[in-house]
């Protein structure tokens, strides 16, 4: 048979090759922590799970692409609370399975010749450029610039090429945080050069500095401004795939025009949960706290193992320093029982940083500092 070109000639998904290690440490009997994936393994708090089951009806029907009322009115009164922002429940929000197949599929959506994505990064804004046929520009983050690409380097011609500006802050892998004066000077280029700045803020309510993250809803006027946002980590749902796209009513509309057509609406019972998470802030105090605690535990002793925390204050990672050639430095904590992310898998400039996932239990933490020394 005869695949897709662009299948054929995309390399493995990164995270496989973690997959490999594990089962190599199981085979050899080796006991091992795993700070690989970014996946949240915190119990979903109960009165999500009771909601869910309250959903349940005798009936099953095919979800609408526009989501429910009740959880579109969540959602808005959400981000009111949280960033001040204005939104239209009926226009300006659409739910998704999750944030990843929204993000893999906004490029399908939009026009322009270019996608740009940032580097390092989550690889699913550049995949998904890739299979709707699109050329990548990368933007590079360095940590002298705060992990912030520089718009400014990139001249006119180009962002009249450009017809999606991909950013994730708090960001995966370094955890830095972006400014409001960021957002604001991002979306004044997408409004001039009619690019939609699509803002992947999945982490914004994982945050151990005393202010919260920003987000680009603050940018005031939403014109070609897009916010994608997801239960998983907020309120430890990764299995419910629940999020959200926000922003520009113009795209909303083109969105629940698309989808009907891939099949990506949640299902109504995850849907009427997911509006008992939105409403309620008090769980999201406590994930943020169990974040720390383990944070609390792991970051003093790798920064005294020689691996500094290079990046932010935000996510539930620490990108780690090795200093040197990270796969070499994987390797090594590797033979130790400990997994973690090289930052190539990231792309180019993660590779002399690990990055490190605080989802193991806070049990697990305290045994890996052991391992460690």
């Amino acid at each position: 048979m005869r695949l897709s070109p662009v299948l054929e000639g995309m390399r493995a998904y990164p995270f496989l090759r973690l997959n490999e290690a594990r089962r190599e440490l199981t085979a050899r009997g080796v006991e091992y922590v795993d700070f690989g994936v970014g996946e949240p393994r915190e119990e979903t708090p109960a009165f999500i799970r009771e909601a869910l089951a309250a959903a349940l009806e005798p009936l099953s029907t095919y979800p609408l692409a526009d989501g429910l009322p009740e959880l579109r009115q969540a959602i808005a009164e959400w981000a009111a609370r949280r960033f001040g922002a204005s939104l239209d429940p009926g226009t300006e929000i659409v739910p998704t399975l999750g944030s990843k197949e929204a993000i893999f599929h906004m490029a399908q959506v939009l026009g322009g010749d270019i996608v740009a994505v940032c580097t390092p990064c989550y690889p699913v804004p550049e995949r998904g450029a890739q299979f709707a046929g699109r050329a990548v520009l990368e933007l590079p983050l360095a940590a002298e610039r705060g992990f912030l690409p520089d718009l400014d380097a990139v001249d006119a011609a180009t962002w009249e090429r450009v017809g999606l500006l991909w950013l994730n802050y708090p960001n995966n892998p370094t955890a830095a945080t972006a400014p409001l004066e960021f957002y604001d000077r991002a979306a004044a280029l997408a409004r001039r050069f009619d690019f939609v700045l699509a803002s992947d803020e999945a982490y914004s309510e994982l945050y151990f500095g005393s202010e919260p993250p920003v987000s680009a809803l603050q940018a005031g006027d939403l014109t070609n401004i897009a916010v994608l946002n997801t239960l998983s980590k907020r309120s430890s749902m990764p299995g419910y795939r629940s999020g959200f796209v926000a922003g520009d009513a113009r795209l909303v509309e083109a969105l629940k025009r698309y989808r009907p057509n891939v099949g990506v609406a949640p299902q109504e019972f995850v849907q009427r949960a997911a509006a008992a998470a939105w409403r309620d802030e008090q769980h999201v105090q406590s994930v943020r706290a169990g974040y720390r605690a383990k944070r609390d535990v792991l970051l003093p002793a790798f920064e005294a193992a020689g691996f500094r925390h290079a990046g932010g204050d935000a996510t539930f990672f620490l990108w780690l320093d090795a200093g040197e050639d990270a796969d070499a430095a994987a390797g090594r904590l590797l033979e130790r029982g400990l997994v973690l992310a090289p930052g190539s898998f990231f792309g180019a400039g993660g590779e002399r940083f690990l990055r490190l996932a605080l989802v193991p239990t806070l049990a697990e933490c305290r045994r890996a500092v052991e391992l460690l020394g």
